[in-house]
């Protein structure tokens, strides 16, 4: 007689398997690759995603990594290690340009500021670190959110009630949402403008990584005071050099 095997134990089965695969997978995969009763696994995956560790594509019945699950991978990359590289960089950053710069990470539908770098005598914003807001609105979350696969990105907006704003400028939908995220991967960089603070703009690139979960952005109060090819040119050697630490 095989032993049983725990609820948690077998949660973290279903988590390591999902998080291995490229695409979802219908449930009976996943019962028979770990060895669980089908209305076992049924059970586990219908309480899982209820906490949001798996998400259910019901119109092609197939179960994919969730939300929550996607937050706890995050836990290494938002660790002191990325925080105590990007520093150095960021702050020759913004000496360079003489534009505050910042570092930030994905949290669910979250951006969290782990670096901030205030340029001498530039406003203050309200990126100081631990802030969270809303990555469809900021720079940095555009450029993380459009290196996710679509179907992460459509678990984290739902709906429409998942698009806030904070003033009166933001993607109303997800389609909007969809073509901004094209446009960032076209050009190559996330651009925001009063859409976090009236009369702030702000311009991003993404950390290549394994997992592509971080970005710098610059931030300015317009006018833009330096050649905006300039600050594009310096964001990227930036970037470039931090994934090299990271490497």
């Amino acid at each position: 007689m095989s032993r049983p095997v725990p609820a948690a134990t077998a949660a973290l089965r279903v988590l390591r398997f999902l998080s291995g695969r490229t695409a979802p997978v219908p449930a009976q995969r996943i019962a028979a690759e770990i060895g669980l009763p089908r209305s076992t696994t049924y059970h586990l995956l219908h309480a899982m995603a209820a906490e949001s560790f798996v998400v259910h594509y019901p119109e092609d019945q197939l179960w994919g990594v969730g939300v929550a699950a996607w937050e706890v991978g995050q836990g290494y990359t938002r660790q002191a290690p990325l925080t105590r590289l990007a520093r150095l960089p960021i702050a020759r950053l913004v000496d360079s340009l003489g534009l505050s710069a910042h570092l930030a990470v994905l949290f669910g539908a979250d951006v969290v500021y782990l670096v901030e770098e205030r340029a001498a005598g530039r406003a203050r914003l309200v990126t100081d670190v631990g802030v969270r807001l809303p990555a469809h609105l900021t720079a940095s979350g555009r450029a993380i959110l459009a290196g996710l696969p679509p179907a992460q990105v459509r678990a984290l907006y739902p709906s429409r009630a998942a698009l806030v704003r904070r003033t009166a400028i933001g993607p109303a939908t997800l389609a909007e949402l969809r073509g901004i995220l094209a446009a960032t991967r076209r050009q190559g960089f996330a651009e925001e403008d009063s859409e976090v603070t009236e009369g702030f703009a702000s311009v991003a690139v993404a950390v290549p990584s394994p997992s592509n979960l971080a970005a710098v952005a610059v931030t300015w109060q317009a006018p833009l005071p330096v050649d905006r090819d300039r600050v594009l040119e310096r964001l990227r050697a930036t970037v470039e050099t931090l994934a090299a630490r990271l490497r």
